[in-house]
């Protein structure tokens, strides 16, 4: 082979090789495959509504309160732990008081004669209605990034901070105030938002023109004092040690029971003062939600925890409750029971509809949420042992329900419970105990039971309750959506969605403002005040580079918000270190064309921390106290020493008499020529770079 031919075979190699097509099998050979997916858990996947948002609860009553579901045939009175779902209603008489429990440490509070509704519920914001009366908000706590929305006749209030609100609806006017920090976005029908600071209120009077008062919030007033010492009493729960923060009803268990400790299980809980023979889910009734389907409604005091989180276990000669370990999320159920079905008739052709509750470790098998997650053995919220069959089983064990058919308090002595399947979810019938032969005729029912709701189903207590005037009953609300509409799944289940009962009034929809987080005031130390030579600055932050000036000058203001964030100054130390770092800086370059000299006519030059000024730009403001007589000589002497080292520059032009000899930045001026005289100096900053770079020493 020539010489002249391996050449060429070298060359059409290299081409080859350089290809695309052989560089992709290259890297299709290197690269090994990507490894498949893991399998999923065994419950299958979680359904966002039913653990990611716990539903509101009904956690105080006193007085006349009534309560409305769409479905119901009427106002009936309300009940304790009663768990709220998106069109329910509530009205307290004129000796009411109601309080809905929205979070871990979020309350609102009706007076009397006020109707409150909930419209929209999601993972991160809750959206709710007051069309007449007053209600309070004690926010203690708010997670980072939700959102609650009050929605009234004449405005709509957006509230993303910790707080106490109230608000007061009259048939003219709307009045919110704000305490202990409180910041509230008001967005009236058809106007523009507007933020109400803290210790302040806002009066919005009529509806089509609003007319917008605000001021200084009024003092408390008794109602408020009860708030705060109501909000006080239910944080100072000591059950928090054994029960998560975010399940609600932790107070109630210290009043009527007591905590113990079993080897087995851990901290449990023992109800008092319960009768002989007593069974949990055998004091209350099930009603039906539109979200979560069949949920239990107990009639203790104490009935929410119990029954929405943990597990029962039979301990020697006691029930007792146990939460299992404390989890970072708990996922709230409407009930964690067994539902058990079978030959057993309790009429002629009627068959039982009975359930007992989960032991310690067992797996739900949910008859709420989507498709994939409805009948699949789920242990949503525990965090303690898995437990199948009375076997631990580990967290990647595939569970077919049909083989689960053991469930621990199925056999202990009249745990289990029941009605005829044509009773569930009625008043009229109490749930009465089955003996172990008529459990043994018992099998699980995987799924959501075969039972129709009806319109008792989806009312809390039976007998009449005080119906709201229909001024405020049927009063529209101003809102940033729509309440959330479940006419489908009411219609799909039988139930009519519109009676004659029903609330009826209608939504004013305007545009939700823009978030004011990160735009409240930081809480900053005062500025030092302004010495003779320097008069105050017109900005209280610390001088910034050009480029975040002009970003800062051309960046539109959060809509409602008072004026920027403040930013805090620096200190001292961290402005003579700043200095210093400047001025050997200075000393290993050229002075710039626009840093003109010290002179006796000309204030002393800005500080080093500070952008050098053009010839069309006068110094920047400085918003720290100037410096000793002292420390301004020695800076201009080391300053020119630098300047006589360095390459001789353009004369600089002397100062005109127009500009003033002060330490202030420049005069006044607007937007649009600072933000063109930033964007001058940058040019010439560009053009003077390859010019320094090559000034400058080898380090």
């Amino acid at each position: 082979m020539s010489a002249r031919q391996t050449v060429a075979g070298v060359l059409l190699l290299s081409m080859l090789l350089g290809s695309p097509a052989f560089t992709w099998r290259a890297d299709a050979q290197a690269t090994p495959p990507a490894p498949s997916a893991p399998p999923a858990p065994a419950e299958g996947p979680e359904p966002t509504e039913s653990t990611d948002a716990t539903p509101p609860r009904v956690s105080y009553i006193n007085g006349q309160v009534s309560f409305w579901r769409p479905g119901a045939d009427d106002w009936a009175p309300a009940k304790l732990n009663t768990p709220l779902a998106p069109g329910d209603v509530l009205y307290a008489g004129p000796d009411g008081n109601v309080e809905i429990q929205v979070g871990a440490g979020a309350f609102v509070r009706a007076a009397e004669g006020t109707q409150i509704g909930l419209d929209n519920q999601e993972p991160d914001f809750i959206q709710l209605r007051v069309t007449g009366g007053r209600a309070a908000l004690d926010l203690r706590k708010l997670p980072a990034g939700h959102t609650v929305e009050l929605g009234t006749p004449n405005a709509v209030f957006t509230i993303e901070r910790t707080g106490f609100y109230r608000v007061d609806v009259t048939p003219d006017s709307t009045t919110l105030r704000t305490h202990r920090g409180g910041v509230a976005t008001m967005t009236p029908a058809g106007g523009a938002p507007m933020q109400i600071a803290a210790n302040q209120q806002a009066v919005i009077t009529g509806v089509e023109s609003p007319r917008v008062e605000m001021g200084s919030a009024s003092p408390l007033a008794v109602w408020d004092r009860w708030n705060y010492e109501r909000t006080d009493y239910m944080l100072r729960a000591a059950s928090t040690r054994n029960v998560p923060p975010a399940v609600y009803g932790a107070e109630t268990l210290e009043q009527h029971g007591s905590w113990r400790t079993v080897e087995t299980y851990g901290a449990v809980w023992a109800p008092a003062s319960v009768p002989p023979g007593w069974v949990p889910y055998s004091a209350g009734r099930w009603i039906w939600d539109p979200r979560f389907g069949w949920t239990w409604l107990d009639d203790a005091p104490w009935g929410w925890a119990p029954y929405h989180y943990g597990r029962w276990v039979f301990v020697g000669r006691y029930w007792a409750w146990a939460p299992g370990p404390v989890i970072v999320r708990p996922a709230y159920s409407p009930a964690l029971v067994v539902f058990l079905g079978g030959g057993v008739r309790v009429g002629v052709g009627v068959r039982p509809l009975c359930w007992a509750p989960l032991g310690w470790g067992e797996p739900v098998i949910p008859w709420w949420g989507h498709r994939g997650f409805v009948g699949v053995a789920s242990w949503h919220g525990w965090g303690g042992p898995r437990v199948v069959n009375n076997v631990v089983v580990t967290r990647t064990t595939t569970v077919n329900v049909t083989n689960i058919t053991v469930y621990r308090n199925v056999a202990v002595t009249n745990a289990v419970v029941g009605v005829s399947a044509d009773r569930f979810g009625r008043h009229d019938d109490r749930p009465r105990r089955f003996d172990q032969a008529e459990v043994r005729q018992l099998t699980p029912v995987r799924g959501a039971p075969d039972v129709k709701p009806v319109a008792a189903s989806v009312t809390v207590a039976a007998g009449s309750a005080l119906r709201p005037p229909a001024a405020i009953e049927t009063r529209p609300v101003v809102a940033t959506r729509p309440p959330h509409d479940f006419s489908s799944r009411l219609r799909a289940q039988g139930l009519a969605p519109g009676r004659t009962a029903e609330p009826t009034a209608t939504t004013r929809i305007v545009p939700p403002p823009r978030s004011t987080r990160g735009t409240e005031p930081a809480s900053t130390p005062s500025q030092p005040p302004a010495s003779p030579q320097q008069p105050p600055s017109a900005r209280s932050e610390p001088p910034a580079s050009r480029g975040e000036r002009q970003e800062r000058g051309t960046r539109p203001p959060a809509p409602g918000s008072e004026r920027p964030a403040r930013v805090a100054p620096p200190e001292r130390g961290e402005r003579q270190e700043r200095g210093e770092r400047q001025e050997r800086s200075q000393q290993r370059t050229a002075p710039t064309p626009s840093q003109p000299p010290a002179s006796p006519q000309q204030p002393p030059s800005p500080t080093p921390s500070q952008p050098p000024a053009s010839p069309q730009q006068p110094p920047s403001a400085r918003s720290e106290p100037p410096a000793s007589r002292g420390e301004r000589q020695e800076r201009g002497e080391r300053q020119e020493r630098s300047q006589q080292r360095a390459a001789p520059t353009p004369p600089q032009r002397p100062a005109s008499p127009q500009q003033p000899p002060s330490g202030r930045s420049e005069p006044a001026a607007s937007r649009g020529e600072r933000q063109e005289r930033g964007q001058q100096q940058e040019r010439i900053e560009r053009e003077e770079r390859p010019e320094q770079r090559q000034g400058r020493p080898e380090r």
